[in-house]
């Protein structure tokens, strides 16, 4: 994932397993939006629904087309049992399948028509739209007590020809704090448009539509954001946006991150606050002390493969967490494997950050965090990958004791360590019991980019292994015929 953009993996992943770890110019990831519920849901029965992708998957014999995969909670957690799998040609859903689309890559979600069931927002970033070629797609796909079925509406682009890749970056919030859901849609451009009031059956926003211009420079190469988090970071019940961005001008671009907090008015780009640099984030709260931290994995080299001294990155991989403050921003501290008692050791391309999620899975009112460690080497097996826990408390982020880290040599977990299975590539904690305890799951690229999901539930205390099961896209309705991506990027 990675670079230049986190974006399109399924059209990567090939020639990346072939010749090592991915390389890095794959699929988005988004990281947790502490104003939402702790997890979706998506039929209304109270219990955590988990959605992600499979957007290079194979849809009546078109490549990466791209499929949308939702996991319906229940007592005993997520399996292929209880799924929908949505492409453009189910019944109801906006668009078309086509070769090369990606559907699925990048999603959101919220309640946007206030039914009381979540929606989700669905990108397919390279879809061609008449003769603009890769314009892309995005639709809405509207929850019911059946779940997400395919029903929805496509959200039209408002300017396709000043950008492409319409809705590669998604997040969704209340940025103006009027208690209805806002969804900010991302492209190649600098400029994030977003949609006011939750989302009308044509596809407006129902209080209207602004944008947000924050200061991303973009190499002479327009590239736009990389990812796109939402959270209430200052605790004025108004969900901000931190957005993960380029600046400099060299090939790939170095990136700069913002706070862009959200106002009566909505996102304030004037007010926007820099960050440590980084990939990917998430937001929630590690030390109860009712403000989001910021927590960011820069998961490069300190030296980039051009030579380029990157400052805010470390060998092996690197998490920024910023605390929140009533300004938005608190104290920042860095860590890595060789960080106090944090499992492993820091070594090049181990890729400790590569994503990361929050979520509570003891209970105590602190968020705790789990790092995607996707290119960890475990004996002979390269870039089989890991996940790490590390836990909150008062003090914030706990890396002296109770960290604990899986990997599937870890007695218990199903499976083995195999090269390029890059487990961690996605990661998620939510409550998918309905016990108010989050879970975790993890994405991989196992068996040769066809992907997996790992579900290793809480057991009240901390993440266990009885009841863990892997959740794989021959069980699921997707095709294995190429590099599909089965759990790539989880929906926040």
């Amino acid at each position: 994932m990675h670079r230049p953009m986190r974006l399109a993996l399924a059209t990567a992943a090939a020639a990346a397993l072939t010749g090592g770890l991915l390389t890095f110019s794959a699929a988005t990831a988004t990281a947790a939006d502490s104003t939402h519920v702790p997890q979706a849901d998506f039929n209304g029965d109270g219990i955590g629904d988990v959605a992600f992708s499979a957007a290079g998957a194979y849809v009546n014999g078109r490549k990466g087309a791209g499929q949308l995969v939702v996991l319906y909670g229940t007592a005993t957690g997520v399996s292929s049992a209880k799924r929908s799998v949505i492409s453009q040609n189910t019944a109801g859903s906006p668009g078309t399948a086509e070769a090369g689309d990606a559907f699925g890559a990048e999603t959101a979600y919220a309640d946007f028509n206030g039914d009381g069931y979540d929606d989700i927002a669905v990108s397919a970033p390279y879809e061609d739209v008449g003769s603009d070629t890769d314009g892309g797609g995005l639709a809405v796909l509207w929850g019911s007590a059946q779940g997400i079925t395919g029903t929805g509406v496509t959200i039209a682009d408002p300017a396709p020809s000043q950008h492409d890749a319409w809705g590669k970056n998604l997040a969704a919030g209340d940025f103006d704090g009027d208690g209805t859901a806002d969804l900010a849609v991302g492209n190649t451009s600098n400029i994030i448009y977003v949609y006011k009031g939750g989302l009308t059956a044509s596809g407006t926003g129902v209080k209207g539509r602004y944008t947000v211009k924050p200061d991303i420079k973009s190499g002479g190469t327009a590239r736009g954001p990389l990812n796109l988090t939402a959270g209430d970071v200052n605790g004025d019940k108004r969900t901000d946006l931190v957005v993960d961005g380029y600046e400099t001008d060299t090939e790939y671009g170095w990136n700069t991150n913002y706070l862009v907090p959200g106002t009566d008015g909505g996102l304030s780009a004037g007010d926007a606050r820099p960050l440590k640099a980084g990939v990917i984030t998430g937001i929630g709260d590690i030390n109860g002390d009712g403000y989001g931290d910021i927590v960011t994995g820069m998961y490069w080299n300190k030296t980039d493969d051009d030579g380029m001294s990157l400052p805010d990155a470390s060998d092996g991989g690197k998490v920024w967490v910023t605390y929140g403050a009533a300004d938005g921003v608190g104290s920042t501290i860095g860590v890595t494997q060789n960080t106090g008692n944090v499992p492993g050791t820091s070594e090049k391309n181990d890729y400790f950050g590569y994503d990361l999620d929050l979520g509570d899975v003891n209970g105590d009112g602190y968020q705790d965090v789990v790092v995607g460690v996707a290119g960890e080497n475990i004996g002979t097996a390269t870039d089989t990958g890991q996940v790490i826990v590390l836990y909150g408390s008062a003090s914030g982020l706990n890396t002296a004791s109770g960290a604990q880290a899986f990997a599937q040599s870890t007695p218990g977990v199903p499976g083995e360590d195999e090269k390029y299975d890059m487990l961690g590539a996605d990661v998620k904690l939510d409550d998918v019991t309905g016990d108010g305890k989050a879970d975790l799951l993890a994405g991989s690229y196992e068996n040769d980019g066809n992907g997996a999901v790992l579900y290793l539930p809480s057991n009240g205390t901390k993440i266990t292994t009885t009841g863990s099961r892997t959740v794989s896209p021959s069980t699921s309705g997707v095709s294995t015929t190429g590099t599909p991506g089965f759990g790539a990027n989880f929906a926040d």
